[in-house]
């Protein structure tokens, strides 16, 4: 069962359809949009500041979403892929976005739609990503424009990623 938590008077609120894994921690100033998944052992804190998530956005296991005390408060935005392990800190993920496993996005990052974070890279704080772009390395920088394919890939781990979670509530 999945741990929902209020903190100084903030309850985590959920859209429609949201499915929280076994072990998933929600916990304070949370706001989750429709059709969302949290997975095995995720964590989203809203403690020190706000954490809004859209439509269509799984957070997968062992990702940390946080934000900064009184500073940098935490924006997704709809059809978001968060892999596992990922830390997402204090910033602004626009629509449309894949985090790479293990990726580590910083304070006032913001991250423009259509892109992708490549698994390992670590996005220094205030670095704006483009829209369209792939990121990479540590510091990440531009790697490439995206293509219609990586365009498919996250689109299609978006859709896929409920799907998924319809497996974990069937009986039987």
């Amino acid at each position: 069962m999945a741990t929902i938590r209020s903190v100084r008077g903030f309850t985590p609120k959920f859209g429609n359809n949201c499915f929280l894994a076994d072990g998933a921690i929600i916990v304070g100033e949370v706001t989750m949009g429709d059709n969302c998944t949290v997975w095995f052992n995720a964590v989203v804190r809203g403690d020190v500041h706000s954490i809004t998530i859209g439509n269509n956005t799984n957070i997968q296991d062992g990702a940390v979403l946080h934000c900064t005390y009184q500073k940098a408060r935490l924006v997704i935005g709809n059809n978001v892929s968060i892999a596992h392990n990922a830390v997402v800190h204090g910033c602004t993920i626009e629509n449309n976005v894949l985090i790479g496993i293990g990726a580590i996005i910083l304070d006032d990052a913001v991250i423009g739609a259509n892109s992708v974070i490549a698994a390992g890279a670590v996005v220094l704080p205030g670095t704006r990503v483009e829209p369209g772009s792939i990121y990479a390395g540590i510091p990440a920088k531009r790697v490439k424009d995206i293509g219609d394919n990586m365009l498919g890939v996250i689109d299609r781990t978006a859709r896929n990623y409920p799907m998924y979670a319809e497996w974990f509530k069937e009986k039987g």
